[in-house]
């Protein structure tokens, strides 16, 4: 059952390591505004928690839970692609499917 989970954060790319002082490398600033809105609860009750530790995204839906690593030297230097890439291992490892459409967060689980 694919679900609206949240709007993408229009700000978040106002947090781009070209836009601050952010010299983390994967850009944390843009990350942590990207991923807040995602922390909320479905209609039905279902809590779902995004969150960043280092370079680790965790992602959980109720009890499915997923990790996903943001991969600079890998993926790609641009802290969208990277998050992108995180967030969709992450949805991976928890057994759900993560889409970004029009501006829209939709997840299934």
């Amino acid at each position: 059952m694919r679900i609206r989970l949240c709007d993408v954060n229009a700000a978040a790319v106002d947090k781009l390591p070209q836009h601050t002082d952010d010299k983390s490398g994967i850009g944390v600033h843009y990350v942590d505004a990207y991923i807040k809105p995602m922390n909320t609860k479905l209609e039905d009750g279902t809590p779902i928690k995004c969150k960043r530790r280092g370079l680790k995204i965790t992602l959980s839906a109720g009890g499915k839970k997923g990790e996903g690593l943001m991969r600079r030297l890998d993926i790609s230097r641009d802290p969208v692609v990277m998050l992108d890439a995180a967030l969709q291992e992450a949805a991976k490892a928890a057994g759900i499917e993560l889409a970004v459409e029009n501006g829209t967060i939709f997840i299934t689980i």
